[in-house]
C-alpha cells in the first residue's frame, strides 16, 4: 500500500511539473504566425529565386561561366546586318539574339555569384522563396523571349549569311587591266 501511494504521488507530481510549463505559456501572447496569410519579413540581403530581365540581357554568358554548379544554360546567335535588337536600360547596344536562357533552380546553390559579373545587371535574386513543385522538370525556368521557331529562324538566317560570306570569299576576284598588263610583261 505504501508503494502504491508513492507511485500515485510521483505520477501526480510529474504531471504537475509538466503542466507548469503549459500553464506558463497559456497566458502569454502567441508568437505563431498564420503562415500562408501572414509571411515573415525577410532580411534585406536575402538570396532566393533568380530572375533574369531579358530586355537587358546581352547574352555575354558571364553569369553562366561564374556559376559553380553550372545551372545556367545560355545559347546565342549573332544578329545579321540590318537587324535592330534594341538597347539595354543602361544604353548598351545588343548584338546577340539570346535563343536559350535556362536556369535549373533545382541545381542552384543560391550563392549569388552569377549576379555580380553581369555587365547590365539583368540577373538578380528575388525575395520569392516559395517555389515547391511536384515535378523536377518544373524547376527549369526558361527566360528566353524567343519562341523555338523564332530561335531556329535566327540560326538559319545567320548560317545563310555565313555561307554567303564564305561563297563571296571563295569566288575569284576579276582581274583589273593593270594586273593583266603585269602578267604579259
Amino acid at each position: 500500500m505504501k508503494q502504491y501511494l508513492k507511485n500515485t504521488y510521483d505520477g501526480i507530481f510529474t504531471v504537475l511539473v509538466g503542466m507548469k510549463v503549459t500553464f506558463k505559456h497559456l497566458f502569454t501572447p502567441a508568437v505563431t504566425i498564420q503562415y500562408p496569410d501572414v509571411k515573415v519579413k525577410l532580411p534585406e540581403r536575402v538570396r532566393n529565386r533568380l530572375y533574369v530581365n531579358m530586355d537587358d540581357c546581352i547574352g555575354c554568358d558571364q553569369c553562366s561561366r561564374a556559376c559553380p554548379v553550372s545551372c545556367i544554360e545560355i545559347e546565342t546567335v549573332k544578329s545579321i546586318p540590318g537587324e535592330d535588337l534594341g538597347i539595354t536600360s543602361n544604353g548598351k547596344k545588343k548584338a546577340l539574339w539570346v535563343t536559350k536562357f535556362d536556369i535549373d533552380i533545382a541545381k542552384c546553390c543560391y550563392c549569388q555569384l552569377c549576379v555580380f559579373p553581369c555587365p547590365t545587371e539583368c540577373i538578380y535574386m528575388t525575395d520569392v522563396y516559395e517555389f515547391a513543385e511536384y515535378e523536377r522538370s518544373n524547376f527549369i525556368y526558361k527566360f528566353a523571349t524567343l519562341t523555338d521557331e523564332e530561335a531556329v529562324q535566327r540560326k538559319i538566317n545567320y548560317e545563310k549569311l555565313q555561307a554567303e560570306k564564305a561563297a563571296a570569299a571563295a569566288k575569284p576576284k576579276p582581274e583589273t587591266p593593270a594586273q593583266t598588263e603585269n602578267k604579259t610583261e
